[in-house]
């Protein structure tokens, strides 16, 4: 590990304005320091900020919650106002990492974490991400686990982040700070980048700029809320793929839904196709296979990573069907 400098930040507006070109804010660490371990990352000052006093959730006036971006994923999975009322992102929460680290993995950090594409992580590979112009090993090298959707030339990593595809679902708001004193509220399905043209450009946020809070709006009254991820093993493991949803049926038609993907693309993936397509559509199997069908028009797979296509389908119209409570039926039964 390289040399650094390190500063403990005072409050918000000291943590934006000692934040030095090539320096980073660490709060859990939980993934900058193995960065640092292996290479990918060198920052030469550190700014810890995680004594802030932004550690608490909040509930809004219009019935949502503010999150502090200090809030543990522990912490945030566990209250009982987001299992009650938002349980999607308490289950996508869980299904991440493993307890010790959701004990220290932080609500802004969640959002801001790398790719763990191997292809970045090994400094003896080609990776635009990590060395832009030296190219994607990953295309045509294994990439069993990288992304069908938005993806480019330049770079098919994946967004390793459950608790921000349960957030793009949910409509969250990131609210920041940067070093003149302004801040902004940003969309979260704003905030991250695609790859084309730059890889090593992950989210819109400048140098300086601090995630402060993530506001949840309201949920939809009577929606469902389900997060469903297909993973190589039981627990501490990225998803292959992962769908978050909210729906809203009445009777027999989809009133209003909200989907994400995960382990899929680049970032969190809002999945408009289907959305649109469910738009007081029937709730019905077929209904959501035709959608899934759609999101998945444009998916390209690069050989190891061709079951993604199939296996995003299924997950989507299971997840679907068990968000509008319909029976299950076998996907074979579907495609006849």
């Amino acid at each position: 590990m390289r040399p650094f400098a390190y500063r403990r930040a005072e409050g918000p507006d000291d943590a934006v304005r000692s934040l030095e070109t090539g320096g980073r804010f660490i709060a859990g660490g939980t993934n900058l320091l193995d960065l640092m371990k292996l290479g990918v990352e060198h920052p030469h000052q550190l700014v810890d900020i995680a004594r802030l006093p932004n550690d608490a959730i909040h509930e809004t006036d219009a019935g949502g919650l503010r999150i502090g971006a200090r809030v543990s994923n522990t912490a945030l999975a566990a209250d009982p106002r987001v299992r009650r009322r938002w349980p999607l992102l308490s289950s996508a929460l869980l299904s991440g990492a493993s307890p010790q680290l959701r004990n220290k993995a932080t609500t802004g950090g969640n959002l801001l974490q790398r790719t763990r594409c191997e292809y970045f992580q090994d400094l003896g590979r080609p990776c635009n991400k990590r060395a832009p112009g030296s190219g994607c090993g990953a295309l045509e090298g294994y990439n069993r686990n990288h992304a069908i959707l938005g993806t480019s030339e330049h770079c098919i990593a994946t967004h390793p982040s459950d608790m921000a595809v349960a957030l793009t679902a949910l409509d969250a708001v990131v609210e920041t700070r940067m070093r003149d004193g302004r801040t902004r509220s940003l969309p979260i399905r704003e905030l991250h980048c695609l790859p084309d043209p730059r890889p090593e450009v992950e989210h819109v946020l400048e140098h300086d700029e601090l995630i402060e809070q993530v506001v949840l709006p309201a949920p939809p009254d009577g929606a469902a809320h389900i997060y469903r991820k297909a993973r190589d093993r039981a627990s501490y493991a990225f998803a292959l793929v992962s769908v978050a949803v909210v729906l809203r049926t009445v009777g027999d038609e989809v009133r209003e839904a909200r989907v994400a993907l995960g382990g899929v693309a680049p970032k969190p993936w809002h999945a408009t196709r289907i959305e649109e397509r469910l738009r007081n559509a029937p709730a019905t199997h077929e209904s959501f296979l035709e959608a899934a069908r759609a999101e998945l028009a444009p998916a390209i797979g690069r050989g190891h990573n061709d079951f993604k296509v199939p296996l995003a389908e299924r997950l989507i119209v299971t997840t679907l069907a068990e968000a509008a409570g319909l029976a299950h039926v076998p996907h074979r039964e579907l495609i006849r």
